[in-house]
């Protein structure tokens, strides 16, 4: 294959990109018409890629179709950018629409390259890999007996979904202990993002597990169902630990719902369409009341943009562990073909214009995950109640010797088992609920998620 036949084949693939760039705005009037001409491909980097081309197809051990070795460049192009820019078939560009619209045939996993390694970012809740118990920070290192490279990844990943009913078998590698395979059974995951109940009276819990197209909504509706005549809440846990992220649009909406007004987040990267800035519309949900937001290390991307808006705004307080620190945001530009890139378009900023990208939100209280187990009564303190002859008060009621270890140990009652965090920011809503009395609210003063048009 000489150059020019090479460029007969890369010019309608230019050709095909140029529209898609176009119309996301990827050209700008900021842009250096005479950096952009110096920054041309040469003639001699076209001669290299040329002789690589051709060196391949006539001496690899096995043959090697053009069109393979065309789709095999294209990712390339991508591949070195950043862990999310990547070139999307047809099957990968339906597994995103899955992905955003929360139905697909599958395990329910966010995975991502690390280190050349298939890594869990965070298992979807209620789906076969969280049954099966696997970890954020787990790595994938077989899938179906056929080992997982940063050559084959992607490979991997569609591997791992299929149809509802078939079986997959996972080698997965944890910290500190021996390999271990895990066989689970596909299923359709139709993910619940958003679930809620109350704590304790007057204290809502609701948890997001991802941000779709309608998790704005469905969370409004969650927090409307808490509220009950004449008993507003008087404080809220937002849920966002090991939730993976997803769609930008989502993130502001969720956070709109607690924000009266002022700014959200921003975005800016090099091109027009890729800089916004995302503004709050009137009206708090919770009417004031305090809110506590729940993050670890596998709370990602659309997660970190909640988690940063409110707290920069003081809105709420932010408890667990640093996040992801994933702080970009993807473009998915359409080509001719019925493909797609997926391109990093963009860095986001709080709204107090810092970066969260590779570093995370620092919670405003660091607290480690742990487990909560009674202690037996040998182990409890000693009370006055316990000293022989004590004197009595007078009431009425007296704790029942029985009883001692039960209030020791106590923990709200519909509490996830043994969950210490949430114990702990309960606790701590309880403290904020005594210094900030919430306005009078009912179920229907809650707003819906406002809408794309709506927005500022």
């Amino acid at each position: 294959m000489n150059a020019r036949l090479l460029i007969r084949i890369l010019l309608p693939w230019l050709l095909l990109c140029a529209p898609a760039i176009w119309a996301a705005g990827e050209v700008t009037e900021t842009q250096d018409p005479e950096a952009t001409l110096s920054d041309e491909v040469s003639v001699e980097d076209i001669r290299v890629f040329t002789a690589v081309f051709r060196e391949v197809q006539r001496s690899y051990v096995e043959p090697v179709s053009a069109e393979q070795l065309m789709k095999s460049a294209i990712r390339g192009l991508l591949l070195d950018l950043d862990p999310h820019s990547a070139y999307l078939q047809k099957t990968d560009l339906q597994s995103l629409t899955d992905d955003t619209s929360g139905r697909y045939g599958g395990l329910g996993i966010e995975v991502q390259i690390r280190g050349g390694m298939l890594t869990v970012i965070a298992p979807i809740d209620d789906t076969p890999a969280a049954r099966a118990g696997i970890q954020p920070g787990d790595v994938i290192t077989r899938i179906d007996g056929v080992a997982v490279e940063s050559e084959n990844a992607d490979v991997a990943i569609d591997r791992m979904r299929g149809k509802a009913g078939s079986k997959v078998e996972l080698t997965v590698m944890r910290a500190g202990q021996p390999s271990f395979d895990l066989t689970l059974v596909r299923e359709v995951i139709d993910i619940t993002a958003v679930r809620g109940r109350l704590l304790a009276p007057g204290f809502g819990y609701v948890r997001i597990a991802a941000f779709q197209t309608n998790t704005a909504t469905e969370t409004a509706k969650r927090i409307a169902a808490l509220i009950k005549p004449g008993e507003p809440l008087n404080g809220l846990v937002l849920d966002l630990r090991s939730n993976p992220g997803g769609l930008l649009d989502a993130a502001v909406d969720v956070s709109d719902l607690f924000l009266e007004s002022g700014p959200i987040v921003s975005t800016r990267g090099r091109v027009a369409l890729a800089s916004a800035e995302f503004t709050a519309n009137p009206g708090d949900v919770l009417k004031g009341a305090p809110l506590v937001i729940l993050v670890d290390g596998g709370s990602a991307s659309a997660s970190e943009i909640v988690a940063g808006a409110l707290q920069d705004r003081k809105r709420a307080l932010i408890l667990g562990q640093r996040t992801f620190g994933k702080g970009s945001v993807q473009s998915v530009l359409p080509l001719a073909s019925g493909e797609a890139i997926k391109l990093t378009t963009a860095l986001y900023y709080t709204p107090s214009g810092r970066s969260i990208q590779a570093e995370g939100i620092e919670p405003d209280v660091q607290l480690q995950a742990a487990e909560l187990k009674p202690l037996g009564s040998i182990n409890r303190d000693l009370t006055e109640a316990d000293l022989p002859g004590h004197l009595g008060n007078g009431n009425s009621r007296s704790i029942p010797e029985d009883d001692h270890e039960a209030t020791a140990t106590a923990v709200p009652s519909s509490d996830p088992t043994r969950d210490f965090v949430l114990g702990e920011a309960l606790n701590i809503l309880k403290a904020l609920a005594r210094w900030t009395a919430p306005a009078d609210s009912a179920a229907g003063d809650v707003a819906e998620a406002p809408s794309e048009s709506a927005r500022e």
